[in-house]
């Protein structure tokens, strides 16, 4: 297994189960376009509570069981690849955040190489 040390960058996007983008899932629009635009991987987790810019609470509590509950997309990659999917983010998403950070990358698995 190859070990990787270099500088990459950390995408996430903060938004809404239910969020939509072209009557899909927003989140599932995002990991496929982050496939389409061959960046490295896309991880969805789903939260079990939180809140955002409009103080709403969402959980997943048995008797209160959201349709909405907290979805973070992670993304991790070189700027360059990074770069390519910020269009797609300032158009898909109108409600969340996004944040990036510079992150060191000190092991990365079984990847092929790129086109």
């Amino acid at each position: 297994m190859p070990k990787i040390a270099s500088a990459a960058k950390r995408l996430r996007i903060y938004i809404g189960e239910s969020d939509r983008w072209n009557g899909k899932m927003l989140f599932e629009a995002i990991v496929l376009k982050a496939k389409e635009l061959d960046l490295g991987g896309a991880t969805v987790f789903r939260g079990v509570m939180g809140y955002g810019a409009n103080s709403r609470i969402h959980t997943a509590k048995i008797v209160e069981l959201s349709s909405d509950l907290p979805i973070t997309i992670e993304i991790i990659d070189s700027e360059e690849y990074i770069a390519k999917i910020m269009p797609f983010l300032d158009e898909a998403v109108q409600e969340g955040m996004v944040t990036l950070d510079d992150i060191e990358v000190v092991k990365y698995g079984k990847k092929m190489p790129r086109k």
